[in-house]
């Protein structure tokens, strides 16, 4: 024995199988979208990648210069360590004995991240740099009476140090 679905309101089946012949006649008259139409779209895509292309670029450079300052950060922390282990003395602060003391501490040059630029130490002062792929510095210098300076200069933009080619940060 052989059991068809039934539907239970005979109505709703007249209904349903009428409206498919009306949609399928509607569809075949519909031959696309107009130029208008198409414009619009384009005209709405191009809006949007004129907001989200700036935002993306300038967060870009900023994770480019936050590298660059924990980097400098860190080889200050460093410079700390060693005037511990030194009397409190800076005159061992180089660039090869902080990234002997930190293997974190990068001093290779590269243009795709930051990388230890400069570094010298004194009886009492010292000055770290490091130099942001995107062409920033950025230093941390300690003089004798323990005032600690924190320098962006940026010598490529002319623009990268918060607008200005120099700026504290």
């Amino acid at each position: 024995m052989i059991t068809y679905f039934q539907p239970r309101n005979p109505k709703t089946a007249q209904l349903s199988a009428g409206s498919t012949g009306s949609l399928r006649r509607s569809m075949q008259k519909q031959d696309g979208f107009t130029l208008i139409e198409l414009l619009v779209v384009m005209l709405i895509i191009g809006i949007l990648a004129a907001i989200a292309i700036p935002s993306f670029l300038s967060t870009t450079t900023k994770a480019k210069d936050a590298q660059a300052k924990e980097l400098v950060r860190t080889a200050a922390t460093t410079a700390e360590t060693i005037a511990t282990e030194n009397d409190g003395s800076y005159e061992k602060v180089n660039t090869a004995e902080l990234s002997k003391q930190e293997p974190t501490i990068p001093t290779v040059e590269s243009t795709t991240s930051a990388y230890l630029a400069r570094a010298s130490g004194e009886k009492s002062t010292y000055t770290v740099g490091a130099m942001a792929s995107d062409g920033n510095e950025y230093t941390i210098s300690k003089g004798a009476s323990g005032e600690v300076v924190r320098e962006c200069i940026s010598r490529t933009s002319k623009t990268g140090c918060a607008g200005n080619e120099t700026s504290s940060w």
